[in-house]
């Protein structure tokens, strides 16, 4: 699986052990930065991973900023992009099995470097659930975006 990583100058510091973390599971990680704790906007590092999943460069994502907050909050602003803060394994695997979460975001100024490893594991071991009620309630969130784009 090709996973999109990026991260703002608050996450730099544990960018090291996702990316690790996603090669060591056999997956391929696309690094789109930041490559220093030079100050950077997180909508920013936010809009460059969400379009790789919209195209199709990535099927999943790792975002990585102070709290995890304003990088989810930016991403969910994005067409098919599903995010969560997730700083405990069981968020991480069941926001993608029941909610098809496509989007890990994490705070590099909240969790280690040890739990960052179990959730990225969590959340890239995961599958989405073929039941009928997740496979609803997900028609129902791509039902609600849709009318929000058509209401613009």
């Amino acid at each position: 699986m090709r996973v999109a990583i990026a991260s703002d100058h608050a996450g730099f510091k544990i960018k090291p052990t996702v990316i690790d973390t996603v090669i060591s599971m056999g997956h391929e990680a696309i690094d789109l930065g930041v490559h220093s704790e030079d100050p950077v906007d997180y909508p920013d590092i936010t809009e460059a991973l969400g379009r790789q999943i919209q195209s199709g460069k990535a099927v999943r994502g790792i975002l990585i900023c102070g709290s995890g907050i304003g990088a989810c909050i930016a991403a969910n602003k994005m067409r098919g992009i599903y995010a969560s803060i997730c700083h405990d394994t069981y968020s991480a695997h069941q926001g993608v099995e029941h909610d098809n979460m496509n989007v890990l975001c994490l705070g590099g100024r909240v969790v280690g470097p040890a739990l960052v490893a179990e959730l990225v594991k969590a959340f890239l071991g995961a599958e989405f659930s073929s039941e009928d009620r997740h496979r609803r309630r997900v028609g129902k969130i791509r039902d609600l975006e849709q009318r929000e784009a058509e209401s613009t």
